[in-house]
């Protein structure tokens, strides 16, 4: 069974569109470039929604409207009403435990203080979804958790936050066949690592 939705997890609104907790939004926004097709506005869901062909399979785009911690219910109801089984989830979002710069993908598992995950596991009664983790790194100085989310990355770590997004949409196809640890292999190769020091980042 192939990923048949991608998710991408941020809060809605100008004054959250450069945070640490929007990188989900970021990912998904790129990879909607690569369609011709047009997020629309889906009220039923509570989300903007684009539909796609990738490595020649059916796949939905899915961004979910208001906040992180409530992404859960226009999931559901998406998946309800198409009949999309969790493990068919990829889930896109921001990891403070993964170094800056790394991605790295995930299936099942808690939600590490996630409130979006945490949202999304509640509300579907389950954990058997795929995560693609994008690395923001951790705060520092004693700083609050939520306030370094909510905070814009420098310029410097943004740009290697979109670096590893590049790498990630990369190896998309793979990802929605599931051939995670392919994926993996070539997100971690040393290609990436030269191209990576050659930018400088």
């Amino acid at each position: 069974m192939a990923i048949k939705l991608i998710v991408g997890l941020g809060n809605n609104g100008k004054d959250y569109s450069l945070n640490r907790h929007n990188v989900g939004f970021w990912f998904i926004d790129k990879l909607a470039e690569l369609s011709l097709n047009p997020f629309k506005k889906e009220s039923k869901f509570n989300a903007k929604v684009l539909q796609t062909t990738i490595a020649k399979n059916l796949v939905f785009l899915l961004k979910p409207n208001g906040y992180i911690n409530l992404s859960g219910s226009p999931i559901l109801s998406f998946i309800k009403f198409y009949k999309i089984n969790p493990e068919e989830i990829l889930i896109i979002h921001d990891d403070i435990d993964i170094k800056l710069g790394d991605i790295k993908i995930k299936f099942g598992g808690g939600h590490s203080g996630h409130n979006g995950l945490k949202d999304i596991i509640k509300t579907l009664k389950s954990k058997d979804f795929y995560r693609l983790r994008i690395g923001v790194g951790r705060p520092i100085n004693n700083q609050e958790v939520v306030d370094f989310v909510l905070n814009n990355p420098s310029k410097a770590e943004s740009t290697k936050i979109l670096n590893s997004i590049s790498r990630a949409l990369d190896i998309i196809d793979k990802i929605i066949t599931k051939e995670i640890d392919e994926a993996m292999n070539i997100l971690h190769s040393k290609t990436y690592n030269i191209l990576e020091n050659k930018n400088g980042n």
